[in-house]
């Protein structure tokens, strides 16, 4: 639903407050909706009803994002799928050395209260209104210092701080991801016109590199336990080749192009190594293999292949049991002769799709298991089989 600014005042009272305690635990399937919403009109008026409800499955989506908080905290729909993993959250702003900073297009505040929570100060803005009640609602239920005021970012940055975190719109109004830097809500050029000493901003994983280069600075792609999350550009850096950067359980692993060696291309070897995403987007596949002492499998392909399993935190590794140029018939018949009856297929430039292979591949169920990985090498297709995982 489209929250109000009547609809943020209810859930911000005591009423709205203890209702949404209340029902913390509630039922909020699409299965239960009418129960619930039936219960809650007892007291409620129909908008606050639906408030309450949309609040409540909010809260659970927002679980991962913020962990321990997201029950105090009101959200949108729209702001909670913009709001970035808090592993990575927590990463930028330990990275920016600014005591005063301007968040601008804040949305709820997600950003903002991280660097509130180092001391620092900030100020939140954004044009919506409705977000900014929000922001403000969710400060006082974390307990932070932070400030928010309806603006429209396109005026200009305020005077008075030295560091500014961008979070332009990247989808339109039905939805929709939006590609070009220039098309966001609002475009990208504005930071031209700010004279912020740290200016960071949050950009789509699927930015095109042409379209961020004429604003200098660096490109960081950022995953998190190998899922990539998020690219940001590093204004106040100086021009450098694109870095891939990876949150995970072991620390925060850094990949930059400081290797510019021949890589050769062979044949499937002992092992298969699938990338981590964010070094694929940062265009470091040479890199990587050349500190792996890895192969390519094919020029365009984004797979390496090597002997022996070299420990790193870059991507997972896949055994090859065997390989060979791509046929149905002769990859059937090699999987019924070994038992084989399930298998998961992967692929990379490869046009079959994996559910197409699995049903034409017709395997009874009940025998071994085994990962297919549909690609190319030295140009042709092939297909790998490797042992599961």
């Amino acid at each position: 639903m489209t929250f109000s600014l009547d609809d943020i005042q209810f859930l911000s009272s005591d009423p709205g407050r203890r209702l949404l305690e209340a029902h913390a635990h509630s039922d909020v399937s699409a299965a239960n909706t009418l129960a619930l919403l039936t219960q809650l009109r007892k007291t409620l008026s129909p908008a606050q009803a639906a408030a309450v409800l949309s609040t409540l499955r909010l809260r659970k989506k927002a679980a991962l994002k913020f962990p321990g908080q997201a029950g105090r905290m009101l959200f949108t729909a729209e702001s909670l799928q913009q709001a970035s993993h808090p592993r990575i959250r927590q990463y930028r702003a330990g990275l920016l050395r600014s005591e005063k900073l301007v968040d601008m297009c804040c949305g709820i505040g997600s950003d903002s209260f991280v660097y509130a929570e180092s001391g620092r100060q900030v100020l939140g803005l954004d044009k919506d209104p409705v977000r900014i009640a929000i922001a403000r609602h969710n400060a006082a239920a974390l307990g932070l210092t932070a400030e928010f005021a309806v603006a429209d970012v396109r005026a200009g940055m305020p005077s008075g701080y030295d560091a500014a975190f961008y979070d332009p719109s990247r989808r339109d109004a039905r939805g929709r991801r939006i590609r070009d830097v220039e098309r966001y809500l609002p475009p990208l050029s504005l930071i031209r016109r700010w004279p912020a000493e740290e200016l960071v901003v949050k950009l789509s994983p699927a930015v095109a590199l042409t379209q961020v280069q004429p604003y200098g600075g660096q490109v960081e792609f950022i995953s998190v336990d190998g899922g990539l999350s998020e690219a940001v550009l590093w204004r106040r850096r100086q021009s450098a080749p694109p870095l891939a950067t990876r949150i995970d359980a072991s620390g925060i692993h850094h990949l930059s192009a400081d290797l510019d060696e021949h890589i050769e291309i062979s044949e499937p070897r002992a092992w298969l190594f699938e990338p981590d995403p964010a070094v694929l987007r940062a265009q470091l596949l040479r890199q990587l293999a050349a500190m792996l002492g890895a192969s390519l499998l094919d020029g365009r392909i984004a797979y390496l292949t090597l002997d022996e399993i070299v420990d790193t935190p870059w991507g997972r590794y896949w055994q090859v049991l065997d390989w060979m140029p791509f046929s149905l018939k002769k990859l059937r018949r090699y999987l019924v002769d070994r038992g084989v009856s399930q298998v998961t297929v992967k692929k990379r430039g490869f046009p079959m799709l994996p559910e197409e292979l699995i049903a034409r591949l017709r395997l009874k169920q009940g025998g071994e298991s085994r990962v297919l990985v549909l690609t190319r090498c030295r140009a042709r297709p092939v297909v790998i089989v490797c042992a599961p995982r």
